[in-house]
């Protein structure tokens, strides 16, 4: 036993020489939500790029990707259907994506959204124009909470409007 002991003493001495860091568990849970935040902007990526026209040069693919870590997008298709919604509309809303497919946008606005607003962004889509407005929309919970909503009509090769993208951001 004595070769194991002193193999403990030389190591527990080694140690003690160390100018060791250290680091708390709670950045370590940082660290992995960062991660995992990354794992699923680059998921997002991947579908989007699959969903919408090859061709289209609206958004370049870093402001995608840089959008996809800061903002929510949500992809419309020409009927206004969600067709596509980014992971991190939880955070912003309390939503999943498998929750709002399919539904409007509209199911995020309730009795204190401006109707003007609402009316200003329905002109703006039926004209196939880009707009950007500050709408007042519900999280799941019922809660009211600011968002910049910046939309860009998708068109294919042939000019015909495929998909609107929004960029959200709540505030």
């Amino acid at each position: 036993m004595k070769h194991i002991t002193d193999y403990e003493n030389a190591k527990a001495k080694y140690f003690e020489t160390l100018d060791l860091k250290a680091t708390s568990m709670i950045s370590l849970s940082f660290h992995g939500e960062f991660f995992g935040n990354i794992r699923h902007s680059f998921a997002d990526y991947k579908r989007l790029n699959k969903m919408l026209p090859k061709n289209t040069t609206v958004v370049s693919d870093e402001v995608l990707r840089c959008s996809l870590l800061n903002e929510v997008i949500i992809v419309t298709n020409d009927k206004l259907e969600i067709v596509f919604a980014s992971n991190n509309l939880a955070k912003m809303n309390g939503y999943t994506e498998k929750e709002v497919l399919g539904n409007s946008p509209k199911m995020f606005h309730g009795e204190k959204t401006n109707p003007e607003t609402s009316k200003n962004i329905r002109e703006k889509i039926l004209s196939k124009l880009p707009f950007e407005s500050k709408v007042i929309n519900y999280k799941k919970n019922g809660k009211i909470y600011d968002c910049l909503i910046r939309s860009l009509p998708i068109f294919d090769a042939k000019g015909k409007l495929t998909h609107f993208i929004a960029f959200e951001k709540a505030f």
